[in-house]
């Protein structure tokens, strides 16, 4: 339950908008996680969220990283620094996967000191990785079902399972170590088949790999897709864990390790959102508020994430259907259509839950507005 006091009280220390980060909730997510698939290594997606207060507070919990861009490596790396030096080569090897399949040559050539794992899933990265990385180790990306995903991924990435062995074999004609595979069954999945389809493919290729001698191949990554509670109709993390334990269970020896690379699910409840009605109107019948945030900058999930934020009221009161939208002068920047608003007033507060993933990491300054102010509750331990 929201403490609105509490929101109302740091809206008026620090401004608004206003980002504010649980890090308990951060902590429960993980645990939660650990909970209730044990033999999955969470490796938190950094691009939902890459606050570095965020990484701190997961490094410091023991997660490790899903890093998609040398700068979100590099975010990571400067959170290890306190390691010697053989314990930080030891994270990166153990902890840190490099998972966008796509990789410019620059950021190869940065990468190979450090010796990550990194996903492919096609033969110019075989080649790319040979000339400019022979040190990472290759995790080969399967395209898999992504049906009934909030955000389909498997028309960008992944490699048909029918050329999954070409692609081993070319990598280790390369002279590059092929690890394990990965795939990804979509972000905020609703159908955790998917996962069991997954699964079953790649321990065909698990098998068929080793019986050709590839015996260097131990590890599988399950992706994300691990669905945030944003209402009462997302099934909870344990009803995906049945699925995923029971298919892991049956099909990978214990000698195979599985790690996975939940975002939304670590962050989203961990964040909430207060904003301020900075205008009203009444338009086409209806009343319209306009709030010092909006979908070019917190609210940008609405559009690049296909997700609903509900708007809710700091005060209470009998309730209308409102039209919310964003300070910018773009048509675009409508938050929602279908808010159930008291009567509110110019300065009268506002907020959204669930605004961890995806959110204020695509935040722009678009017509010259900045991103929304950060603030970070219980940060230790």
């Amino acid at each position: 339950m929201v403490d609105k006091a509490l929101l109302s009280r740091l809206a008026q220390e620090h401004g608004t908008p206003l980002v504010i980060i649980d890090h308990e909730r951060l902590r429960q997510n993980l645990a939660e996680f650990r909970e209730w698939m044990p033999r999955v290594q969470p490796y938190y997606a950094v691009k939902a969220n890459p606050h570095p207060a965020i990484i701190r507070t997961f490094y410091q919990a023991g997660a490790s990283f899903d890093v998609a861009s040398f700068p979100e490596f590099q975010l990571v790396h400067e959170n290890i620094k306190d390691l010697p030096d053989q314990e930080r080569q030891d994270f990166i090897w153990d902890k840190i996967i490099y998972a966008n399949p796509v990789k410019a040559i620059p950021t190869l050539k940065e990468l190979d000191q450090y010796k990550p794992l990194v996903t492919y899933d096609n033969f110019e990265e075989v080649r790319k990785i040979q000339k400019h990385a022979p040190s990472v180790g290759m995790v080969l990306r399967l395209k898999v079902p992504n049906l009934g995903a909030m955000v389909e991924l498997s028309s960008k990435f992944g490699a048909d399972p029918s050329e999954a062995m070409d692609l081993i074999e070319a990598s280790e004609e390369a002279g590059l170590t092929v690890e394990g595979l990965s795939f990804h069954v979509g972000s905020q999945t609703t159908n955790f088949q998917n996962y069991a389809v997954a699964l079953n493919l790649a321990a065909d290729i698990f098998k068929e790999s080793r019986r050709r001698g590839y015996t260097k191949m131990n590890l599988l990554d399950i992706g994300g897709g691990f669905p945030a509670p944003y209402d009462e109709n997302v099934q909870p993390l344990r009803e995906c864990a049945k699925v995923v334990n029971a298919e892991i269970e049956r099909l990978f020896p214990e000698d195979v390790q599985i790690l996975a690379e939940p975002g939304r699910f670590m962050v989203a409840s961990a964040v909430t959102l207060v904003a301020e009605v900075i205008s009203k109107a009444d338009r086409d019948g209806r009343r319209c508020y306009y709030i010092n945030d909006g979908v070019y900058h917190t609210y940008s999930g609405v559009i690049f994430d296909h997700c609903h934020y509900p708007v809710k009221a700091i005060k209470e009161g009998p309730t209308q259907i409102c039209a919310v939208f964003g300070p910018t002068c773009d048509a675009l920047d409508t938050i929602s259509l279908t808010e159930e608003l008291p009567e509110l007033e110019l300065g009268d507060l506002v907020y959204s839950e669930n605004m961890g993933a995806y959110s204020h990491a695509s935040s722009t300054f678009f017509n010259g507005f900045p991103p929304a102010k950060v603030v970070h509750l219980n940060v230790g331990n």
